[in-house]
Parts: C-alpha cells; structure tokens; sequence
C-alpha cells in the first residue's frame, strides 16, 4: 500500500505498537522465510523435518534456533561441534526487519501515518519480495508460491470491506495485474522470436502483475525504469569486479523488480 495513497485514512497516532510488533515478529518471519528460500526451490520438505548442524548433523535445540540472538549468543558457531555457521539465515532474518524498519522511516520522513492493517499488509508485500529476490539470486527462479498468493493480497487489500474509496481501486489493480502480465510475456515472445532463447522467466512476468496488483496499472511503467536501472546497474558492476558477461550470461531480474515494487512503495508511487 503506497504510503501516500493513504493520506485520507490517517490518523494523529501512528501504528508504533504495531512497529514494536512488527519488530518482534520480524525474526521469526525471516526465519520462516529462510527455511523456505532453502528448501522450496531444491523440493526439500518444509517442517517435517528438524533443523541440524550442517557439519556435526547434530538437531538443534530450540535454543539454538532463536532468531539473530542465538547466532550472536553461540559467535557463529555449532555448540556443539563449533563449526562455523553460515550467515545465510542471520542474514534473511535481518533483511526480515528492515521491512518495518524501512515502512517506519518512511512513514516518519514523510510525516504520513496510515492504520495498522496497510502497515501490517505493507510488511507482507515486503516480506514476499525478500523472499522472491532471494531464491531468484540462489536459483534463477520465481516461485509461483510466492508471485501468485501476492498477486491474490494486492487485489483483495482493495474490496470494498476493507477500506471503501481506497485507490488504486480494484479495477485499477486488475488492469495492472493483466497489462504487467501480458507486457513481460510479450517482451518475452518478441525476444524468443529474434533471438531464439528465452529473455525473460514466466516469474517475472508474474512478479511485475504483482507490482500492477499492489499499485496499479499507472505504477508499471515507474516499476519497469527503476527495475531496468537497478539491472543495468548491478550488470555493471558485475562486468567491473572481474565477472565475464555476454549476451548469454543468465542474470536474475527478479530482485530488480522485487526493490523496484518495494521502492515505488515506500515513495508513494
């Protein structure tokens, strides 16, 4: 929910209970996320399964599985082997918190207050997008377990039950979710067409109706330049470190998109 478009349901206190929620439950959630970004894109089962020391293959105790303080707590080592632990997690879990982190901020910079159900909505768009950029850079994919249920949340924060008047409207989320879809797809044909190999994933495609879901169809076209800059960017400052890139080089767009969505959000767009 663009945190501007907001302005009519503001109110003079702003949601810090939900902050010091969203702070607390952001751990867990990026925990969560973790488990997830590891084991759905290798078909792993998710939580039937307990979690263990990659060296030692000892389980870990419930201690050993809280959330940022029990990496910190153990120095980044198995208590019971004293292997290194990867930062892997640690790292989800902290990216997990600047979701809140960064709508507070905005919503302070801007002076703009908005009710805890857009807060706690904003915090779940963010938290789908850290999931998907994440897997796209481990993996060159985006999940439809993800891109879908989020397609799905951004058309029904607009029924009319839950904030009457609110805009973008529902047609307007509609319209954004098709034009998105069909814009990448067709980019895509055009590609495939002349250049006979694929430009962009189906994800993608689901990943930017994502976008036209949560901001509408007149925020695409601010989602696509911010996504091709943040793109050509990171391209080249891979080809400066040393990496060789060439026309076949596979780079993720995913995360591209994921921080423009998230960008267009914290601005209002």
């Amino acid at each position: 929910m663009p945190i501007l478009t907001v302005a009519t349901y503001l109110t003079p206190a702003a949601p810090t209970f939900s902050l010091l929620i969203s702070l607390l439950v952001a751990p867990l959630i990026g925990s969560f996320l973790g488990v997830l970004i590891y084991r759905i894109p290798r078909s792993l089962p998710i939580g039937m399964t307990r979690s263990r020391c990659d060296t030692c293959k000892t389980p870990l105790k419930p201690i050993n599985l809280l959330p940022i303080f029990s990496y910190i707590f153990q120095r980044g080592r198995c208590a019971r082997c004293s292997a290194p632990i990867g930062r892997f997690h640690v790292g989800v879990e902290l990216a997990a918190v600047l979701v809140p982190l960064s709508l507070a901020a905005t919503a302070f910079l801007q002076a703009a207050y908005y009710p805890d159900v857009f807060f706690w909505a904003d915090c779940v768009l963010g938290w789908g997008l850290l999931a998907l950029a994440w897997i796209d850079i481990d993996c060159l994919h985006l999940p439809d377990l993800f891109t879908l249920p989020l397609i799905l949340a951004g058309l029904a924060l607009s029924l009319p039950d839950a904030a009457p008047g609110l805009t973008p409207t529902l047609t307007d989320r509609i319209i954004g979710v098709v034009l998105g879809w069909a814009a990448f797809t067709l980019l895509d044909l055009i590609y495939r067409a002349t250049r006979k190999r694929r430009g962009l994933g189906g994800g993608d495609a689901k990943l930017f109706a994502a976008g036209g879901a949560w901001l509408g169809a007149e925020a695409l076209p601010s989602i696509a330049l911010i996504a091709a800059i943040i793109g050509l960017t990171a391209a080249l400052a891979t080809s400066l470190c040393g990496k060789p890139l060439s026309t076949k080089t596979r780079l993720p767009f995913g995360p591209c998109l994921a921080l423009a969505i998230w960008l267009c959000v914290l601005g209002g767009v």
